[in-house]
């Protein structure tokens, strides 16, 4: 038994040693784990490392020369490379010492140069080691990648190509940050220009200014210079078209240039835009003579160097995006609006207006650069002409056209006579007639015809005279006879008055305008004669010698005379209290023309057979008016109504001038 316990004592120490072990054996394991994974990530570049002592002994030893042939010429390389990394420290900030890092920059991109042009043998013997390893399976497949990427950025480098750049592109860098210092001195050196310095009306215009200091335009030229060495030349014409252009267009955008985005389709005639027109003008003027004129010059001035075609391209950039064909687009589109007498005035303003800019226009745009802007300006010129010749030569016919349109109702003076008077007289005044004849002039010559002055003045003449024969065409259309004096009177007295002492009056004659003016008392005279005139006789004094006896026979005889005289008074008044004398010289003549015929005669009449139907009692049936209320009656005939003013339009297809009721003509040259 006791050799029994002894057994199991000796096995159970020897299990209790297998245990031992078995924890000692797991503790050595989890230290070990790591050393595995270690050395199972090394084995990779373990197996490159030793991939040359299993290449064949051959390949070995030839490897070696080759070698050795490159390690001079790459070792040259990473010398100059080295030298250029040194000048990365140099480089200062181009704002605050741009002569320093213009320095610095030249010298970093002469040692990039030079390095591209010299490393031609170190790309050459790099190329052989490449094309051995890769043959003869001398070297891991990544390796030889990594080496073929190194040497293809050597090859761009010795092209000069700006991918090319060493390290990630350090003279890109530097080169940027001098476009952005090129981009920052013109940002905050451009100011827009207010109109306030345009020249006042009379003065002669003076030629703004180079917007930009001195001190900057050499700034500018310097980075130029720079960035022109390094192929940036165009990114450089691009950041300064941009810059400056969006300067103009802030000076144009205070002037509130809505309008010229203004479609035919939204105006209805030139009348209701021609506000913008003669804004148009100021506006052009200010944007060529100043605007852009200093852009003109101070791309001269910037890029000088260049030559004239670059900056004059860099110009027409700038004009284009600042929106100068705006302003012709909207000269087109008043070519395109209908055809109306006002508009011929309105296209002549704007010719004058491009004709007083001609020289401008000439030198800014002259270049093969603005040839869009020159098409746009020859396009707007060419329609102005005939637009204008088309509406001029047409007006005779279109004035013959309305005398077979009915006359005012009211008796006044029909919207064409007030218009074209006026009309004439400003197309013979010094502000149209100088650029209507040269525009005949450029019309005709298209034609190989000649000019004349006469041809103008007989048209206007024509025009005139065509009136006149309106004017009696109308007379003979009113069935009241009465109403077609009041006609007459109106426009005799308009043609003498309104023509008297002018231009086109002075052509007619003298003996033209007094045969007018008694034309104008003729039908005066008629007028009185067979309307108010007739009520005097109404009030008769025959059979009214008072005796006694005969008190109630005179009563029914001035009841009787008076109901005469008051119906017929009515009538008339009824008849003619819309009826119109548009002159107020003539209104008031002819109103006391008629007090003075009837009020004296009416009063006196009261005066002595009043009483006698006074207390009556149905007297207000016959003393219906006292004097003073007869003189007030007549003194309210032949106002004027306020109308809604339009201007006279050139038919189209089957369109007539509104021969409507005309308010007093105007001074300005747009009555309507």
């Amino acid at each position: 038994m006791d050799k029994g316990f002894e057994n199991l004592l000796s096995a159970r120490k020897l299990l209790k040693a297998s245990v031992e072990k078995s924890k000692a054996l797991g503790l050595s394991l989890d230290k070990t784990g790591p050393g595995l994974d270690e050395i199972n990530q090394r084995l990779p570049s373990l197996e490159v490392s030793i991939r040359p002592i299993r290449a064949q002994r051959d390949a070995l030893v030839t490897v070696g020369g080759h070698i050795n042939r490159a390690v001079v010429p790459a070792a040259a390389v990473l010398k100059v490379f080295d030298a250029i990394h040194g000048l990365e420290k140099s480089l200062s900030d181009p704002q605050s010492d741009l002569p320093g890092y213009l320095g610095v920059l030249k010298r970093l991109q002469e040692a990039t140069r030079f390095l591209g042009e010299n490393c031609g043998m170190a790309i050459q013997w790099l190329a052989d080691i490449v094309e051995y390893l890769e043959d003869h399976k001398v070297a891991d497949k990544k390796f030889i990648s990594g080496l073929k990427k190194a040497l293809e950025c050597l090859r761009e480098l010795e092209a000069g190509e700006e991918k090319g750049h060493l390290d990630g592109g350090l003279l890109k860098v530097a080169l940027d940050r001098l476009e952005n210092e090129f981009r920052r001195l013109l940002t905050e050196n451009s100011v827009p220009l207010p109109m306030s310095t345009q020249t006042l009306p009379g003065e002669q215009a003076c030629i703004a200014p180079s917007p930009l200091p001195v001190t900057v335009i050499q700034k500018l030229q310097a980075i130029l210079g720079r960035l022109i060495a390094n192929n940036r030349f165009d990114r450089c014409l691009s950041i300064y078209v941009e810059v400056r252009s969006l300067n103009v267009r802030a000076s144009l955008q205070a002037l509130n240039l809505d309008y010229l985005e203004i479609s035919v389709s939204e105006f209805n005639d030139v009348a209701s835009i021609e506000g913008y027109i003669a804004q148009w003008g100021k506006h052009l003027e200010f944007a060529v003579k100043h605007l852009l004129e200093a852009e003109y010059k101070l791309c001269n001035d910037v890029f000088e160097r260049m030559g004239m075609d670059v900056w004059k391209s860099c110009f027409a950039d700038i004009a284009a995006q600042a929106g100068i064909l705006a302003f012709l687009q909207f000269g087109k589109t008043v070519t395109e609006s209908k055809k109306d007498p006002i508009k011929l005035l309105k296209l002549l303003d704007i010719f004058a207006a491009l004709s007083k800019l001609r020289l401008d226009f000439n030198r800014l745009f002259g270049g093969a650069a603005c040839a869009e802007i020159q098409n746009w300006t020859r396009d707007l010129i060419k329609r102005l002409i005939q637009g204008a010749c088309e509406i001029f030569w047409e007006l005779s016919v279109q004035v013959e056209l309305q005398r077979h349109t009915p006359p005012p109702p009211d008796g006044s003076i029909p919207r064409v006579v007030t218009f074209i008077t006026d009309y004439c007289n400003n197309l013979l005044g010094d502000d149209y007639k100088p650029i209507l004849t040269q525009v005949l002039v450029i019309e005709r010559s298209w034609k190989h015809e000649k000019f004349q002055e006469g041809i103008l003045i007989n048209e206007l003449l024509n025009l005139v005279k065509s009136i006149e024969l309106n004017v009696e065409t109308w007379s003979r259309a009113y069935e009241d006879a009465v109403l077609s004096y009041i006609f007459s009177m109106n426009t005799h007295w308009h043609l003498y008055k309104h023509l008297k002492g002018t231009k086109i009056g002075t052509l007619l004659g003298d003996s033209w305008l007094r045969e007018h003016e008694r034309y104008k008392d003729d039908y005066s005279s008629l007028y009185l004669r067979e309307s108010w005139g007739k009520l005097p006789a109404l009030l008769s004094r025959e059979g009214l010698i008072l005796f006694s006896g005969g008190r109630a026979t005179a009563r029914d005889l001035v009841k009787k005379r008076l109901k005469s005289f008051n119906e017929a008074f009515d009538d008339m008044h009824r008849k003619q209290s819309n009826w119109v004398i548009l002159e107020k010289d003539l209104r008031e003549k002819t109103r006391q023309v008629i007090i003075q015929t009837i009020v004296p005669v009416y009063r006196s009449y009261m005066q002595n057979y009043g009483p006698l139907v006074e207390q009556d009692p149905s007297a207000s049936k016959y003393a219906k008016y006292t004097a003073q209320s007869l003189e007030k009656i007549f003194n309210s005939l032949f106002q004027p109504k306020p109308v809604k003013q339009g201007s006279l339009r050139v038919r189209q297809s089957s369109g007539k001038f509104n021969n409507g009721v005309a308010e007093q003509p105007q001074t300005s040259p747009n009555v309507k």
